[in-house]
């Protein structure tokens, strides 16, 4: 059950490519932009205030579908789950899919905005949480339907055929599969290229990061059980302590980065969790650790997660305990993230396309990032088509230099205060991501 409270009663606005009394070129692109929006931001704060968590997006599917339907595109809803997919043939040309994601998180806002989310809900433990679009998929979401009513309004400068994918459940890595594992590339045109962007929380808004290569982690959750034979603790030489185990295993685990893995190949093992024990004189029988997997290379994936299973195995082993006790490694393929790697060429003619449009001096060159987005999924299909995906910066300029100045951490990504400049920030999206589609429709596939 989810409790809605809202800040202010919401306009329930539809975009439509004739709601706009006039007529532009791409030249016009930033005054056509700076028209519509007014709506745009009206439909931001509607998705920003009417948050749903992965695999829950039923409204928000509904309303992205209604938006693309107006604006003359042939939706399917409900695609893989709660996506939708919008298309529009335009002429013969190439195929250029955009791709936004939909699903918010299980946090409470405390932005202290006037339009911040009050949405909760109750969790699997009957707990009331928030939910709160602390990632920017209400950015992504309204730049979406902003670049394609620019398309839309343009359509007399391209040709080829405009795919509009508005993704669910990408926080917890299942949307693009199942999408993909539905057929998007099957039973719509495939396309020839992808684009997305992710607003940034380290970029000022009206600024662009582009990263060619790998631009984000391979994501793999982990589970180790690690068993022991328990017992009083007054009488630890007559057990095997499953919490000492668990302290080797988790100082030894650092050796995979710091030891195994080469220094040129960035990785990371972090250990989140740790959990056994129920009282100080009691040796129990069993440890759980949670851990998180970082890498660019899959290789290196494939390294870890078989170093992780050496070493544990090893160390309990050297405890002596026999081979029905040894510790259980257990990998959740389910949500296992492969990394994003963004077509150098692709990511070089998004990266041109942006600077014509924004200037050189608002387009950056981002390092790559330990986070994760299934956005990399796109790329890894047997059609191997090339993707990349952009960072749109949304820190308010002068709270971003007010950052610099005094060396303050900015709110992150998924952080309860995280509040993007979301005018600037929606504004350079569409310019940006209009432009580069526009281009690439006028750079056909080779």
């Amino acid at each position: 059950m989810t409790c809605l409270r809202v800040a202010y009663p919401l306009l329930a606005l539809v975009f439509s490519a004739s709601s706009l009394s006039f007529t532009a070129s791409a030249s016009d692109l930033d005054l056509s932009v700076s028209k519509a929006l007014p709506k745009l931001e009206q439909l931001y704060l509607h998705l920003h205030q009417h948050p749903e968590l992965s695999y829950q997006e039923k409204a928000t599917s509904q309303r992205m579908a209604q938006e693309l339907k107006q604006l003359g595109f042939e939706v399917t809803a409900n695609f893989g789950g709660y996506g939708v997919v919008g298309i529009v043939k335009n002429g013969k040309g190439p195929v250029v899919m955009i791709r936004a994601d939909i699903d918010g998180l299980p946090i409470i806002e405390q932005t202290g905005k006037e339009y911040a989310s009050t949405v909760t809900t109750l969790n699997a433990d009957n707990s009331t949480v928030g939910i709160m679009h602390g990632c920017g998929h209400d950015i992504h979401m309204t730049s979406l339907i902003g670049t394609a009513q620019q398309l839309m309004l343009h359509k007399a400068d391209w040709q080829g055929t405009l795919m509009m994918v508005a993704q669910p459940a990408e926080e917890v890595g299942g949307g693009a599969k199942a999408m993909l594992k539905q057929g998007l590339f099957s039973q719509f045109p495939t396309p020839d290229s992808i684009i997305g962007l992710h607003v940034s929380a380290s970029i000022p808004a009206g600024k662009v990061g582009t990263v060619s290569g790998y631009a984000l982690a391979n994501v793999d959750s982990v589970d180790i059980t690690i068993k022991g034979k328990g017992g009083h603790g007054a009488y630890p030489h007559v057990t095997i302590d499953p919490v000492v185990l668990a302290a080797r295993i988790v100082l030894a685990l650092q050796t995979i980065v710091s030891r195994e893995v080469s220094p040129l190949e960035p990785n990371v093992v972090t250990v989140g969790a740790i959990h056994g024990g129920s009282k100080h004189n009691i040796i129990s029988d069993e440890v759980k650790l949670q851990l998180t997997l970082r890498s660019y290379n899959p290789k290196v994936r494939e390294q870890q997660i078989a170093a992780i299973k050496r070493i544990t195995t090893g160390i309990a082993i050297s405890a002596g305990l026999p081979d029905d006790l040894m510790p259980v490694v257990y990998v959740h393929d389910d949500e296992t993230i492969p990394s994003t790697y963004n077509d150098p060429t692709l990511a070089a003619k998004v990266k041109a396309s942006i600077e014509a449009e924004l200037g050189s001096d608002n387009v950056l060159v981002a390092p790559p990032v330990m986070a994760g987005e299934d956005f990399g999924l796109y790329g890894l299909t047997a059609e191997k088509r090339p993707i990349t995906l952009f960072w749109l910066g949304g820190v308010e300029p002068s709270q971003y230099q007010a950052s610099v100045e005094s060396g303050d951490t900015l709110p992150s990504l998924h952080s309860s205060q995280f509040a993007p400049d979301y005018s600037l920030t929606i504004r350079t999206g569409v310019r940006a991501m209009t432009k580069s589609a526009m281009d690439l429709f006028n750079q056909p596939a080779q």
